[in-house]
């Protein structure tokens, strides 16, 4: 049995959507593909929050029946930590690994490993823990910060050796698309870290749901609950005088505008340019005409209990942390891995062969 271990060197690295990249394209080769996530993570710590993790979304977008499916072996949570720690679970989880995966599962398993090289190390389920048992491949996804990475990178080969068949440098800026071809993928290959994919900047996947915002500020709806939905790529503040604020809102797509409640005149400015979301501070009611013309325009307005600052602070942390739940971010990867990743180049690392057949 073949096994792809997808691990990162930090959280939100964008693991969940480099899986459902690689698996839509094995999949169009005519390979046999199953899923499964080891660890779920530890802000599903209730049934109800797990409902919206990966291991419902991913397999929904490949429309992989529930055979080809594994749920997490242990959920991450408080709870579970504390009472490892206490000595209350003795569990041998690395060597009930075999058990899990079984029956085999088709040409590959993907297998969404740990959020960084030491997560799970507790249980014996580290990255490397799990691809030494399962005699997995493993393929690490990095979030570009800075040339840095490199270190980062040489660090993680150092430390999975052979087991690391290469690397995927996601979000890149476009400013930056250029020393990574140049420099830093040259440098890799040289140090024998095969660069399967660089991966642009791209701000449809950064954006957050209204009602992920919603869940993050407990803000109260003013109005048009019904379009939660919307997608916000962008966060602007309305705190400057309204011939400023219209200038600056023209430039904006698809934002969140933080401003008091008493602001109506940059209410009404951000109502009349590209705003998916409007967030009032202060306690202040917004005028009939702004909620009026928010109905109108089918944008929602949020009412929060905090100040502007720490408003700002937590919007900003939800761009950091996005998860893929969204149909049209599934499809904006699937395109994006199609033009900047090496499916062919993956595929002979790993030994597979293209089916003549779709199964």
């Amino acid at each position: 049995m073949n096994y792809l271990l997808i691990g990162s060197t930090e959280a939100y690295s964008g693991k969940s959507a480099i899986i459902l990249g690689i698996a839509h394209q094995l999949k169009s080769k005519g390979l046999d593909i199953g899923y499964g996530k080891l660890l779920g993570c530890t802000e599903y710590a209730n049934k109800v929050d797990r409902e919206g993790d990966d291991v419902q979304f991913i397999p929904s977008i490949l429309d992989l029946p529930e055979k080809r499916v594994r749920s997490p072996l242990l959920y991450l949570d408080d709870q579970t930590m504390q009472k490892r720690l206490r000595g209350e679970d003795s569990t041998n989880y690395r060597a009930s690994l075999k058990s899990y995966l079984q029956p085999p599962i088709g040409d590959l398993m993907i297998l969404e490993g740990p959020s960084t090289l030491f997560e799970g190390n507790l249980f014996d389920l580290s990255l490397l823990d799990i691809a030494q048992e399962v005699e997995a491949s493993i393929i690490l996804v990095s979030r570009f910060h800075s040339v840095l990475l490199v270190e980062t990178l040489l660090s993680a080969k150092h430390q999975l050796g052979d087991r690391l068949r290469g690397v995927v440098i996601n979000a890149i800026p476009a400013d930056q698309l250029e020393i990574v071809q140049s420099t830093v993928q040259p440098f890799l290959e040289a140090q024998g870290i095969p660069v399967l994919g660089m991966l642009p900047q791209n701000d449809l996947l950064r954006s957050v749901t209204v009602r992920e915002l919603i869940h993050q500020l407990d803000a109260q709806v003013l109005c048009r609950p019904d379009r939660v939905d919307l997608l916000v790529q962008s966060l602007t503040i309305g705190a400057m005088n309204v011939n400023s604020a219209l200038k600056y809102f023209r430039k904006g797509k698809h934002m969140a505008v933080v401003t008091g409640g008493d602001r109506t005149d940059i209410q009404m400015a951000a109502l009349e340019t590209s705003t998916h979301c409007l967030i009032l501070t202060g306690h202040i009611p917004p005028q009939p005409l702004i909620v009026n013309r928010a109905e109108e325009l089918e944008i929602p307005i949020l009412s929060v209990d905090l100040d502007t600052l720490t408003t700002v602070e937590i919007i900003d942390r939800a761009f950091g942390q996005v998860r893929l739940r969204e149909s049209i971010k599934a499809q904006c990867i699937q395109e994006l891995m199609g033009e900047h990743f090496d499916s062919e180049r993956l595929m002979n690392l790993l030994g597979l062969q293209a089916a003549v057949s779709t199964h």
